[in-house]
């Protein structure tokens, strides 16, 4: 998830979907509630950090942190996006597109409202992940609504939340505020994040709880429409952001030759998908 959160267009919430702890950790984040406040409070420590399933909190809290730190510090994914984008989004479109079969081979009896569910968001992530970036104002609440908006796209597979940041033009606006300690905008940015977080985790699982498979649909269709951004071969637009480029919109082509870089792209997809299917099997034997 941490390496994901590194890549513009990929979101942690895919990679949690892939590895079969979603749902798990929606149920973790949606835990923070007053009971857990409760048993704080009256010393219960053990009851309060079994009732927030800490034993996979703290474990993927770690490799978050040091995926982040790993692939900015030691390899820099950043840089080798810049220089090698076709062997990187290769690499996790292969990822995604197996995921993809591997979910849809899960839904069973599909019917009609499956179906317009799959439409649906196919549809969403279609628009999603071609939005322009728009003035926005620098107001409180539209920075609270910001944090909300980034951090409910990180949980939803398909959509990343610094993508989100430069839908709204305020990418810049919020690492710059981080950079220079300005709380005035950081303190309303997480209220937001936290309240966003808190609420769609709990709307989200109690979807997945009573729409089970009409729910993972629109899920898969934004998926299915988050990969006309992740496709390796692009015609990218760009802009300097807080002094870097950051594509702020994308279109997918088909590479003029099959030369080495388009082989090593395809590898990659292919050793992506090989992956998930490794994850999948392993993960179906531990369940059985």
């Amino acid at each position: 998830m941490g390496t994901a959160d590194v890549i513009p267009g990929v979101s942690g919430g895919t990679m949690a979907l892939i590895l079969g702890i979603y749902q798990r950790l929606l149920t973790a984040i949606r835990s923070f509630d007053l009971f857990f406040l409760k048993m704080l409070k009256t010393g219960q420590w053990r009851r309060a950090f079994y009732h927030i399933d800490i034993a996979l909190l703290v474990p993927l809290a770690i490799g978050i942190s040091a995926a982040l730190l790993f692939f900015t510090r030691v390899i820099s994914l950043p840089s080798l996006m810049e220089s090698d984008p076709e062997a990187i989004f290769g690499f996790f479109f292969g990822l995604i597109v197996a995921s993809i079969v591997v979910l849809v081979r899960g839904l069973r009896h599909f019917d009609r409202p499956d179906y317009a569910c799959l439409f649906i968001g196919i549809v969403s992530g279609c628009l999603l992940v071609n939005m322009v970036p728009v003035s926005t104002p620098n107001t409180v609440w539209f920075i609270m609504v910001s944090g909300a908006l980034a951090i409910c796209a990180l949980v939803l597979p398909g959509i990343s939340g610094s993508f989100i940041l430069l839908i709204l033009k305020k990418y810049a606006y919020i690492l710059d505020a981080i950079a220079q300690f300005d709380f005035s905008i950081i303190v309303p940015f997480a209220i937001g994040a936290a309240l966003g977080l808190i609420g769609f985790t709990r709307i989200l699982t109690w979807l997945l709880r009573h729409f089970y498979q009409r729910t993972l649909a629109i899920i898969v269709g934004v998926l299915i429409g988050s990969l006309w951004m992740i496709w390796p071969f692009q015609e990218r637009t760009y802009e300097v952001i807080h002094g870097k480029m950051q594509v702020v919109a994308s279109d997918p082509v088909w590479p003029p030759e099959l030369g080495f870089t388009a082989c090593v792209a395809f590898t990659l997809m292919g050793l992506g998908a090989l992956l998930v299917a490794v994850i999948h099997r392993i993960g179906r034997r531990k369940q059985t």
